[in-house]
């Protein structure tokens, strides 16, 4: 063969280095589709615990939405996630019983709200609620915090031990529960007052 014609030739990629660099080339933009979406709309949390039953079982695969919370408050009823106070290295998850600015009154196992629609007090339907207990609070909320507890309350440790919540501890709200599969569903724990 004419050494000239070889020369001319384009030199062929060898398959193997075509594909390392296709597969190279798909990491990198999961990458930089994931780690965004990871960080800034939703991560995973799987529930340990006894303090959200019956509503939540330990084991139970969670996706968290982080991003709702940015446009609009939680409201009463939501289910949330978020660092605990005491130590923010552990993340909980509990609902949310009263929104800042407003009065909690716990009196043996009825909540009543006392806000500016409410002056007068409003009680909460917790039909939802298979363990109760009996507690006597009071918690005024600041412009900044919220009252949160679990629906297993004879053992949730929650905003009647600990305090208030302050807002910015909440990392989002349950959005799907993906497994058990037989458990699947968007903002599972949903209750409206």
């Amino acid at each position: 063969m004419d050494p000239e014609k070889l020369e001319a030739q384009p030199k062929k990629e060898s398959t193997f280095i075509k594909d390392v660099k296709d597969v190279v080339g798909f990491a990198l933009v999961v990458l930089v589709i994931l780690i965004p979406l990871r960080l800034f709309v939703a991560q995973p949390f799987v529930v340990v615990g006894d303090s959200m039953q019956p509503t939540f079982q330990t084991g139970q695969y969670l996706i968290v939405d982080e991003l709702s919370y940015h446009f609009h408050p939680p409201q009463r009823g939501d289910v949330i996630i978020f660092k605990y106070p005491v130590d923010p290295s552990k993340y909980f998850i509990k609902r949310v019983i009263g929104l800042p600015g407003e009065t909690v009154v716990l009196k043996g196992e009825t909540i009543t709200i006392i806000n500016a629609a409410n002056p007068n007090g409003m009680q909460l339907d917790e039909s939802y609620i298979a363990y109760k207990n009996d507690t006597d609070q009071t918690i005024k909320l600041d412009s900044t915090h919220y009252f949160v507890m679990g629906d297993n309350r004879p053992v949730s440790l929650d905003s009647r031990s600990w305090g208030p919540l302050p807002a910015d501890d909440i990392v989002g709200r349950a959005f799907l529960r993906l497994l058990p599969v037989s458990t699947i569903g968007a903002l599972p724990g949903k209750h409206n007052e």
